[in-house]
């Protein structure tokens, strides 16, 4: 396998590779503006030394006497050598050479090109020469008025290869400064982007993220993660479906996706709570925030989240069926109580005062089922009713169902809910009845009994029950009243580490009926006063589904 290269070897290959290609760039436009700077000085050059032929009285003469053309050799050989020109050619009017250091141009015809020399203009310029390019320049020579020939001057270009080892020292110094400073570049810039990425190598920062996007996808419980501006930057399917976030959620402000505004608190708040219990539509919802920051500041948080609703739900079903054997315990127990009565009774033989007791006791339990049972219709309710009467009385308690109760048979999904809020109520004012209890407040006997009252009213009317729950507890002060509801918060576990969730439940359940429920003072010697709202909805009038093992 192939080494990879650290995020430092990266940058600064990455760098040395911009500043070849910048030197190449540079190199290729230095030799462009080094041969346009020796073609125009070279040209002016030429045209210089052209002209100082031209106006030398022994070539004027060759030119003009042809007795005299053997001066003109010399003449052009001088001229060169002191000049430095690669060539200069001495030619008559008729162009045909009579001095040009390669003797075998002599006698033969100069190609002038687009040169007006014979016409009596100077002109410099590139040529080629026996196959090799020059800049040259032409200069006519003038006697008596008349253009008797002309001195040509020129200077070989130079090749690729001798402008590039000309311009070489300068390039290899450019090369090294550049490479010093992308060096010295590429190791503050790698030093601070692995600052900035922990320390992470890009392929562990793509490792990272494919483990994440993996994670996402694969863990049932809901992520959501926000910056320090409440920008959703990740979701998880579960959470968007907890949440009924939109599929485009990711990218958008928190505060545009309509959440409710209790949501929306407990999802952007600064301050961690440990886990939230949190309503959201007809689920109960627990969040767990964990703030983000870097270098001392905010930079957002990740909420994890689990529905808890199926669970709170079985949790409430399970509390019932408790209830029902504490009922049935506490049963029990008074119906041991008094059998030991009628046992010592007949011990005794006091007939009479047996019958008498016995007559009470049938009596009395006939009376408080038949009390209940001519205000509530419907059994279940009336069975749960019954059986907290019992478990308040155990405790040391009084549970009374107000006179001015009237409920009907009930459908059964609407029996099962208020049964469970109800039930969360009950037991709700029973903590705070047995929480006064321990308090150690001395009390007297009538205060006493009068601290010790749970009444219930149950009444439809329009289509809407109206459950009333109220006892003789310390009540719930002020500040506490929201918090009951909306955190999972409870009075006797303030941390809510054990408890929280039966009224959390219960604000759930009214809320998916479309009701309420709401805590406040009560009248004169009560605490607490709960009221819950559950109106009827169509769901009511279908049939349930059968349980396991029951025909359809």
């Amino acid at each position: 396998m192939r080494p990879r290269l650290t995020l430092a070897g990266q940058f600064l290959a990455l760098q040395l590779t911009i500043i070849v290609i910048v030197l190449i760039v540079v190199t290729g436009v230095a030799l462009a503006q080094f041969d346009a700077a020796f073609r125009h000085t070279e040209s002016q050059r030429m045209s210089a030394i052209a002209e100082t032929g031209a106006a030398t009285e022994t070539i004027r003469i060759g030119l003009s006497d042809p007795g005299q053309r053997g001066l003109l050799a010399p003449a052009g050989e001088s001229l060169r050598s002191l000049s430095g020109a690669d060539f200069v050619i001495i030619a008559d009017r008729g162009l045909r050479i009579f001095a040009s250091p390669d003797p075998s141009d002599l006698e033969r015809e100069l190609s002038v090109g687009p040169s007006p020399v014979l016409s009596g203009r100077s002109w410099s310029g590139p040529i080629e020469h026996n196959g090799a390019p020059y800049i040259a320049a032409h200069v006519p020579v003038i006697a008596n008025g008349t253009v008797v020939g002309l001195v040509a001057a020129g200077r070989a270009l130079p090749t690729v290869g001798q402008r590039l080892l000309a311009a070489a020292p300068g390039i290899l110094t450019y090369l090294a400064i550049a490479a010093a400073i992308g060096l010295a570049g590429s190791l503050l810039l790698a030093r601070r982007v692995k600052r900035q990425t922990l320390g992470l190598e890009p392929d562990a920062i793509t490792r990272l993220v494919r483990h994440r996007e993996a994670m996402l996808h694969g863990i049932k419980e809901g992520v959501l993660g926000l910056d320090a501006s409440g920008r959703v930057t990740l979701i998880s399917e579960s959470a968007q479906a907890l949440l009924g976030l939109p599929a485009d959620a990711t990218g958008r402000h928190l505060a545009e996706l309509g959440l409710d505004a209790d949501l929306l608190a407990a999802l952007t708040s600064d301050n961690a709570h440990g886990e939230q219990v949190v309503a959201v539509r007809d689920r109960v919802i627990i969040l767990n925030q964990m703030p983000l920051s870097q270098t001392r500041a905010a930079a957002g948080s990740v909420t994890t989240m689990r529905d808890r609703t199926d669970l709170l739900a079985l949790q409430s079903e399970l509390a019932v069926s408790k209830t029902t054997t504490d009922a049935l315990r506490a049963q029990a127990h008074e119906f041991s109580n008094q059998l030991h009565v009628i046992s010592g009774l007949l011990e005794l033989e006091e007939y009479d005062e047996l019958g008498s007791y016995v007559r009470q006791v049938g009596g009395t339990r006939a009376q408080l089922t038949e009390s209940i049972r001519t205000l509530i219709a419907d059994p279940a309710v009336a069975a749960l009713l019954i059986a907290k009467t019992s478990l308040a009385t155990e405790q040391g308690s009084t549970l009374r169902v107000s006179e001015a109760s009237r409920l009907a048979h009930l459908p059964d999904r609407l029996t099962a809910d208020v049964v469970t809020v109800v039930g969360n109520l009950i037991d709700n004012a029973l903590e705070a009845l047995a929480q006064l209890s321990t308090t150690g407040s001395p009390q007297t006997p009538e205060s006493s009994q009068q601290a010790s009252i749970v009444e219930v009213t149950l009444v439809e009317d329009s289509g809407v029950v109206v459950i009333q729950v109220r006892d003789t507890g310390p009540g719930v002060p002020e500040h506490e009243r929201a918090r009951i509801f909306e955190r999972g918060y409870s009075t006797k576990d303030p941390h809510g580490r054990s408890r929280g969730y039966g009224l959390a439940l219960t604000q759930v359940i009214c809320a998916r009926r479309g009701g309420t429920v709401h805590v406040r003072s009560g009248p004169e010697k009560w605490g607490a006063e709960f009221v819950a709202t559950l109106p009827r909805i169509a769901d009511d009038d279908r049939p349930a589904l059968p349980e396991d093992g029951d025909s359809a």
